[in-house]
């Protein structure tokens, strides 16, 4: 009896060891995000920010990995030093970005565009550009 009981507490513990859900960002600057579009520094890990309209908003520095932003609009965002590793960006609008020093390595840009962007010294590795519109941005497939 004491054995059946160990085993089921030890599978109770595994169970909720896989179950815990993947930590996401601030709710706080969630908010912030969606109601002033300032939110430098914000913490905004793992969070649907999808098909938000985020046109000139101010991401200095924010913590932007695993985020999903798919189609949304981008243009003129200030993401300098922002770490958007593993984001999804699908079908965004990253038109006159600037994303100096940001992180975008693993980033999903499928069907985004991305027009005269600024990644001066952004790190870019294994980036997804299926379908991505390129233009005017120091993007490019292979090479070192």
């Amino acid at each position: 009896m004491k054995n059946k009981l160990f085993t089921f507490f030890l599978a109770g513990i595994a169970t909720a060891a896989i179950a815990t859900p993947v930590q996401a960002g601030d709710p706080a600057d969630v908010t912030q995000l969606r109601t002033t579009g300032l939110c430098m520094g914000c913490d905004l890990t793992n969070e649907n920010l999808n098909a938000l309209h985020l046109i000139g908003a101010d991401l200095r520095e924010a913590d932007l990995r695993g985020a999903s932003l798919v189609d949304s609009n981008l243009e003129g965002a200030d993401l300098t030093g922002a770490d958007l590793t593993g984001a999804d960006l699908t079908g965004a609008i990253l038109t006159n970005a600037i994303m100096r020093n940001a992180d975008l390595d693993q980033v999903n840009l499928t069907n985004a565009v991305v027009y005269h962007a600024d990644v001066t010294g952004a790190s870019m590795q294994d980036l997804d550009l299926t379908n991505a519109q390129i233009f005017g941005t120091n993007i490019s497939v292979g090479g070192e």
